[in-house]
């Protein structure tokens, strides 16, 4: 599945693995590509959706900008190194208000972690875009009408993790 690759050991492993190469006089240039890959991950998101909103004449400063999934995989509440956060600080950037909803997270600890204060309920008709960026089974189970009644009429749905078929949505990763 596509999405952006965190967490302690497979977005990790893989700086251990070109240390080790490089201490021995091998360059592993296709491992360090992938790490490029996914460390512009963030950005690349923002940008693609940034793009989505203009298309729609939406306005993107002051927008209010749903994520839902914060952790850096689905249906655990394991916050380290999730990647989730690049997308918020890209998003940051652009003078938008960045909202969190993670059924998974504690919120202290998102708090303290990352400086993100995760919202405890949704409301309906609020959001100009709602990125969908961790399937957690509490997602899986909406249909894309509840996720749809989340924004605003024009809203913008960004499918990271392929929940819906993309015809529903206005682009997937």
């Amino acid at each position: 599945r596509p999405g952006l690759v965190g967490g302690h050991c497979i977005g990790v492993d893989p700086y251990y693995l070109t240390y080790k190469a490089q201490s021995i006089g091998y360059n592993p240039e296709i491992i360090l590509s992938g790490r490029r890959i996914n460390d512009g991950m963030g950005e690349y998101v923002v940008s693609r959706l940034v793009k989505l909103m203009l298309k729609k004449r939406l306005h993107v400063r002051q927008a209010d900008i749903l994520i839902m999934g914060l952790t850096f995989k689905e249906n655990c509440p394991d916050l380290r190194n999730t990647r989730e956060v690049d997308i918020i600080n890209e998003l940051q950037t652009y003078g938008v208000n960045v909202h969190v909803y993670d059924p998974w997270v504690d919120p202290e600890e998102a708090q303290a972690e990352y400086g993100v204060k995760p919202l405890a309920t949704l409301e309906e008709g609020k959001f100009d875009a709602i990125l969908l960026a961790v399937a957690h089974e509490q997602f899986k189970q909406m249909d894309i009408k509840q996720v749809r009644a989340l924004g605003k009429p024009d809203a913008v749905i960004y499918d990271l993790k392929y929940l819906f078929p993309a015809e529903l949505t206005d682009e997937r990763l």
